[in-house]
């Protein structure tokens, strides 16, 4: 079944479902684990962390009456930029055990696959379809499920909307991972890019590698700055947006903390949806359903954030047309 018939027929369904007010008990302590690639776990640590996912997730799973310190353990591991420790990271989550567990990014999910067929897996900051780590939406078939972000069409849609918020930036550079570049979101990209006539300028980068990136930014003459979806880049967003500013290149981020961290606007998925149906599944799994009897969901809302301060330090009028649309503005 292809993404378009399954949301077609069942996904509004799926969204509208209920979430629990109150976790009920379940006999033990939970212990739930969230695996990052490239941020410090000195940034994911207490009650009200730096790193906005876990800040997030907690949050979430609090609302729906799992509380960190009384019926719930969050275990946080980072590769912290060494993908090689992935595997390390995964075997002593495993041998915990953990009652679930979320990788971040496609190679950490397909990793966390590998090691354990048994213990539930909830992907998130990556489209499995897109990555064939799963066939079907409608069931995994496998011990994973999760929520995925708008797929490959919307990032044809970011960057309609980037034109018209930076009518003037014709050459844009796409700042993102090899594997997304050349996939189908790439694709999305340069078709959307050739209908509105702007020139992309590919930017490779690999964790903690920037300055070949940056330099060939600045060399191809880049009036603009699209970063795509990956996770050591959303853990270096300071730097990337640091560096944006410093060269006066409008960038559009892939998710609200880019704007928050200064980015001039983000258009994506919701970010308060996503985080409350991760939780929600994540509640279903420490029930006892089994992930493969949980279908992938795909989220229905989405939000534009602007971030006027930035705007202004860049010497930029955002349109009326799309500071009307914003869900959220940043003064």
């Amino acid at each position: 079944m292809d993404r378009r018939t399954f949301l077609a027929g069942t996904g509004a369904v799926l969204l509208a479902a209920p979430v629990a007010v109150e976790a009920q008990q379940v006999g033990k302590v939970a212990r739930v684990a969230y695996v990052a690639t490239t941020t410090p776990v000195s940034e994911m640590t207490g009650p009200n962390p730096a790193h906005p996912p876990v800040r997030d997730l907690l949050k979430a799973l609090r609302a729906i009456g799992w509380i960190e310190g009384q019926n719930l353990i969050l275990e946080r591991r980072s590769a912290e930029g060494r993908p090689e420790r992935n595997g390390d990271i995964l075997r002593e989550l495993v041998a915990l055990p953990c009652d679930v567990i979320i990788p971040t990014g496609a190679y950490m999910t397909e990793e966390a696959l590998r090691i354990t067929s048994t213990i539930p897996i909830v992907f998130t900051a990556v489209d499995p379809i897109a990555f064939g780590i799963i066939t079907s939406l409608a069931h995994s078939g496998r011990n994973i499920t999760g929520v995925m972000n708008p797929g490959p069409e919307f990032a044809g849609k970011q960057l309609e909307l980037f034109r018209e918020a930076v009518p003037k930036a014709r050459r844009v550079a796409v700042l993102t991972h090899p594997s997304v570049w050349n996939g189908p979101y790439g694709e999305a990209l340069r078709v959307a890019a050739s209908r509105l006539a702007m020139t992309l300028l590919y930017a490779e980068s690999g964790p903690g590698d920037y300055a070949r990136a940056f330099a060939a930014i600045t060399a191809q003459r880049a009036e603009a700055m699209y970063v795509g979806g990956a996770a050591y880049i959303f853990a270096n967003r300071h730097h990337i947006i640091e560096f944006a500013i410093k060269k006066r290149l409008p960038l559009m981020g892939t998710s609200t903390p880019y704007t928050e961290a200064g980015a001039l606007f983000s258009y994506s998925g919701n970010n308060t949806e996503y985080w409350a149906r991760m939780a929600y599944l994540i509640d279903r799994l420490l029930r006892g359903v089994k992930p493969a009897d949980l279908p992938i969901e795909q989220l229905a809302k989405f939000e534009l954030v602007i971030n006027l301060k930035t705007a202004k330090a860049l010497g930029l009028t955002v349109p009326p047309s799309v500071l009307a649309r914003a869900d959220q503005v940043i003064e």
